[in-house]
């Protein structure tokens, strides 16, 4: 017998409807400072009494949104880090596929520094993680994983604000097309280099 007590269908649903009333104000382009308690319910179509029910305030809210979309994103990326996917392109586009789906509220939570640097260790984490479960073994310097962490956070920063006429599947492939030329299995000469273009302090 479970020692967790489940989780009333009832708050289940009341939750779920102010985190959709909370997407919908922010994809009308409504700043998230500009949010309160009385819009979020109105939306909802719940009274503020229920809100405070499950959340202490509005941050506490945002709080539990993040964590649920890194939550998601960690269950969407978990097969290729498993080396479970058959097609690691398709995992690939199912990974931005819900950033797209997202890209309202992420546009908005990546100009948090804490947001966007939660993002890169995912993807830090990820490439790590990837390198460990493939073996793969070099004799020289590999580009840093800093650096492929950060072109590829900027790659989506990027797409969700500003290329979305670009669909999931071609990212995905631009994405593939430059981890495998210019990434993970190009060796650079880092050390001699590393000299040439540090800044002048």
């Amino acid at each position: 017998m479970s020692i967790y007590k489940k989780e009333d269908p009832r708050a289940i649903r009341s939750k779920r409807m102010l985190k959709n009333a909370v997407f919908s104000l922010i994809t009308e382009d409504l700043d998230i400072s500009q949010l309160t308690v009385q819009k979020i319910a109105k939306r909802a179509e719940l009274n503020r009494a229920t809100f405070y029910l499950h959340y202490e305030d509005i941050n506490d809210l945002l709080r539990q949104i993040v964590h649920e979309i890194f939550d998601d994103l960690s269950m969407k990326i978990d097969p290729l880090l498993q080396g479970k996917s058959s097609n690691e392109q398709e995992t690939l586009v199912t990974f931005l596929n819900y950033f797209y789906e997202y890209r309202k509220i992420l546009a908005v939570l990546f100009e948090n520094k804490g947001f966007k640097k939660h993002m890169f260790n995912l993807l830090i984490n990820t490439i790590e993680k990837r390198r460990n479960t493939r073996e793969i073994q070099y004799t020289r310097e590999v580009v840093s994983i800093d650096i492929i962490a950060s072109s590829l956070l900027g790659i989506i920063m990027w797409w969700i604000k500003d290329g979305t006429q670009f669909s999931s599947e071609y990212i995905a492939d631009q994405i593939s097309l430059m981890y495998k030329k210019g990434m993970e299995n190009v060796l650079i000469e880092f050390p001699q280099r590393k000299q040439r273009y540090s800044r002048e302090p």
